[in-house]
């Protein structure tokens, strides 16, 4: 009987080490768990993220406003990125995750600054992306996105929570491509804990192509071999014809499928979760009904972004959309590619192949390693004008 119940107190012990919160994965239903994972954050104010080293700055962007006030008053705000430069935002040895980043830029077109992640000790990034389209603002201009993964606030602060766990080291890079240098608010904020065992990798690749050729699809993405799960699309879409743009299927070719894929959407505001040319009825200021696209903001799904143009120079219909696998993500064993279409309508009723310009990130966890992501386009083709 002692043996018994010494049995069972071991396997009770056991059972509660299992459950132990790890302080990666917080929300409602666990928000009041404890954890011995220890918060962390980096910023300009704290480069390194140690305990009790943050506000020690005696120079920085700040230090003339603060000159009267010495060390401790808001020294070190931000940081000065110089023009074809690389700087290293954080670098975070250990194991653990990153649960949020803010930042904000000053002076420079978003498609020209590239943020890089590197897990562990690989020499390849797991996610290369323009800062903007990172955070679905493919278009160097302002629009509020709410959603659970990527807010953006006035007047460009730039916010992601998606969770990356990393088990040796994260570092995370952003790249000036522009001919000055620019300014640059940020704070990560991440945990030190143990990573479990099944958690894989976040990954985020950029495509663009402009314009899309005739009869050909767009490729969100190919090459990723492992297993993991896809999450997320986000797509900048430049309309170069009259008329409805949206028409296009998105399709998952999964573990192996070749001519034709396992998921096949039906139309491209159909996989962004809208219906019928995200249009909606209303009365113009002369009272008219008119019919327009509307902007929408969900938890996972939106159009927070449409550019109607000016009728002068700003000509160009462009729209900015996103779509997040949270509930639903899209698991693969072995690889997967994801491509859509572009297809307008022809007057005779036949549907138009569009040649618009599109670029696009998508995001994805997977085991490491990851395959090769395509190179980034050159800066006259990241270019939005």
């Amino acid at each position: 009987m002692k043996t018994l119940f010494t049995l069972c107190l071991c396997w009770l012990s056991l059972l509660a080490f299992a459950q132990k919160h790890d302080g990666i994965s917080n929300n409602l239903s666990n928000l009041f768990k404890l954890s011995d994972a220890k918060t962390r954050s980096i910023s300009p104010e704290n480069f390194s993220g140690e305990k009790g080293k943050g506000g020690m700055a005696t120079e920085g962007t700040g230090a003339n406003a603060a000159r009267g006030l010495g060390q401790g008053w808001k020294i070190s705000p931000s940081v000065k990125i110089p023009s074809k430069t690389t700087f290293t935002m954080a670098e975070i040895n250990g194991s653990g995750a990153i649960q949020h980043i803010w930042l904000t830029p000053a002076g420079i077109k978003w498609r020209y600054a590239i943020i890089r992640i590197y897990w562990d000790d690989e020499k390849e990034p797991s996610v290369e992306a323009p800062m903007g389209d990172f955070f679905c603002m493919g278009w160097n201009q302002y629009a509020p996105v709410n959603s659970l993964a990527v807010t953006v606030n006035p007047g460009s602060a730039f916010n992601c929570y998606w969770v990356m766990p990393f088990r040796k080291k994260a570092k995370i890079t952003i790249e000036n491509l522009a001919d000055e240098e620019f300014r640059l608010y940020y704070q990560i904020d991440y945990v030190e804990t143990t990573v479990p065992d099944d958690a894989a990798y976040f990954h985020a690749q950029f495509r663009r192509t402009n314009p899309v050729p005739y009869k050909e699809v767009y490729t969100l993405v190919d090459g990723i071999k492992g297993k993991g799960h896809y999450v997320g699309t986000y797509i900048a879409w430049g309309v170069h014809n009259n008329g409805w743009w949206g028409e296009g299927e998105i399709k998952f070719y999964i573990d192996g499928d070749k001519d034709f894929p396992t998921i096949c959407g039906t139309g491209t505001e159909d996989y962004f979760c809208g219906s019928y040319d995200f249009d909606v009825r209303k009365k113009n200021a002369a009272g008219v009904d008119v019919v327009e696209y509307q902007e929408f903001n969900t938890a996972y799904v939106g159009l927070p972004q449409v550019i109607r143009g000016d009728g002068h120079y700003q000509v160009m219909q462009r729209f900015g959309m996103y779509r997040w696998h949270i509930p639903d993500p899209i698991r693969f064993e072995k690889d997967l590619k994801v491509t859509i279409q572009a297809l307008g309508w022809r007057n005779d009723g036949r549907y138009l192949p569009l040649q618009d310009d599109i670029a696009s990130v998508v995001f994805w966890y997977q085991t490491e390693p990851h395959g090769t992501f395509p190179k980034l386009p050159e800066r006259d083709k990241l270019e939005v004008n």
